[in-house]
Order: C-alpha cells, then structure tokens, then sequence
C-alpha cells in the first residue's frame, strides 16, 4: 500500500475555480463568473497541481485546455461536488424543513370536532411530521407521557409549561328543534328553571355557570341539571336527541347548528371557555 504523503488540502474553492475554468474555457470568464481576480484564479490552479503533483491544464495565450489528467481530474471533481452540494442541501434541508414526530393531547370533544380537520391541513403543510393523537379528559402529566402539546379547555393550571390562548371558545345554550316544539324555548335566564338541563363534568362547579353577554354583564346560573354528562360530546349528543338544553362549546355545536338539528337558545349569553 501506497501512503500518500500530500493531497490538495480540501481545497474547494480551488476545486470550484478549476472547474469554472474548464466549463467557461477561460481563466477571464472563470475570475469573473466568480468575482475574483484572474491572478486569485491563476493561483488556485497552480495550488490544486502543486497538491497533485499534476499538471492540469495546458496554457494557451487566448485559452486553457485541459491536460488528460486535467480531464480526468475534472470528471471526479464535478461527482464530488455534485456529491458535496447534495450534502449540504441535506443539511439545510433538516434545518429549515420542520420533521419528527409529536405527541399532542386534548380534551375528547376538541379531538372529534376539531382535531379532524385541523391535523389534516397540518400535514399537508408539514408532510415529514408525524402524530400521535390522544383524545382524554383526563389532564395527562405531560413529561410522564411524553406530550409535546396539550389543547386544553380553561386557564392554564400547570406551571413550568409554556402556555398560549389558541382561540376563545364560547359555550352557549342549545337546545333540538324537537326539544323547543315541547318545551317552548326560555324567554330569559329565570326561565331556565323551567327546562331540563344538560351539563358536562368538564366545567367546574357543582350546579353553577357564569353566562356573559357580551356587554359587560355577568350573570350566576345555580341550577341542579337534570343530566350531568361526563364530556361535552355527551351533552352534544343528549341535546340533539332532545333531552333538553345543552350548554356546549360553539365549536361543538357548529356543525349541528348549521345543519339545523340544533338551535342557540338565549342568545348572546355564553360562558368564556
């Protein structure tokens, strides 16, 4: 075996420069594609065939040709860089291409109404991401689980987490056509005493909520319910089923709202969510 005792160094702009010389066929063109300096060229060249022990190019007074090993040096040379560029845009690529993979919590109604269509435009965005979805009421530990993002109903509770508002969800009062054609739809919130009244476990108190009106008022609702559901996707289910009045997320009820199965009662009184 044959040890090699001196190589060019690593050279790529002088690498760079040769073969600018050979693909423009003058030392002038090469300098000026590359904003150097004929001289700055000229030296890189004589560098790479001193490192070499080669003589690359013939010179001519108006032009350079390349030598055989010139021509064959310049073959490996351009698969090199090529091989080089790739590299580096590979790099590049990592940095500014977002990939991975993220784990992402929510409350189980979120998931179903929203989730759906959020993630979908996600992806399409960001195709090298992928996801694991975990649809739970129950407030996960986020490091125990590994969760990178939480999507949570209410004010943020954990502290030594990052937190953002994402969007204000408001919770109104929503009843089924069938319900209103039984139980004529409440005239204010007094009335409310008079219907059946369906809530969800996920917000807190026992038999209360504050509705607001968007005006600066505030009122306390303190009513038994006559169901207490487990989830909104319960209360959701129970509303349009005509069981009574629902207090749901708007982002729950859209969909039904839209397609008239369910109907906003007590309009604009909502909760903050």
């Amino acid at each position: 075996m044959v040890a090699r005792t001196e190589t060019f160094g690593g050279r790529l702009d002088d690498l760079r420069a040769f073969c600018a010389v050979i693909d423009l066929g003058t030392v002038t063109a090469a300098a000026a594609s590359r904003s150097e300096t004929k001289g700055s060229v000229s030296r890189r060249i004589s560098r790479l065939e001193a490192a070499l022990g080669a003589t690359l190019m013939a010179r001519h007074p108006r032009a350079v040709t390349p030598t055989a090993e010139g021509v064959a040096f310049y073959a490996k040379a351009q698969e090199s860089l090529a091989l080089l560029d790739d590299a580096a845009e590979t790099a590049r690529d990592a940095r500014t291409v977002p990939a991975g993979h993220l784990r992402v919590t929510t409350a189980v109604d979120f998931g179903i109404e929203l989730m759906p269509g959020i993630l979908t435009s996600f992806r399409r965005a960001y195709p090298q991401i992928t996801i694991d979805l975990i649809n739970t009421d129950a407030r996960l530990d986020l490091a125990a689980n590994r969760i990178d993002l939480a999507l949570r109903f209410g004010d943020a509770e954990e502290s030594g987490y990052r937190a953002a508002l994402i969007v204000n969800l408001w919770i109104g009062l929503y009843a089924s056509p069938d319900y209103l054609a039984r139980h004529p739809a409440p005239a204010d919130l007094a009335a409310l005493a008079e219907h059946d009244l369906i809530l969800s476990r996920e917000r807190p108190g026992a038999t209360g909520f504050l509705l607001n009106d968007g005006n600066g008022r505030i009122e306390q609702v303190s009513l038994d319910p006559a169901i207490r559901a487990s989830d909104f996707a319960a209360v959701f289910r129970l509303t349009q089923e005509g069981a009574g009045i629902g207090h749901l997320p708007s982002a729950v009820a859209a969909r039904a709202l839209e397609s008239g199965t369910l109907v906003r009662v007590l309009a604009p009184w909502a909760t903050a969510g």
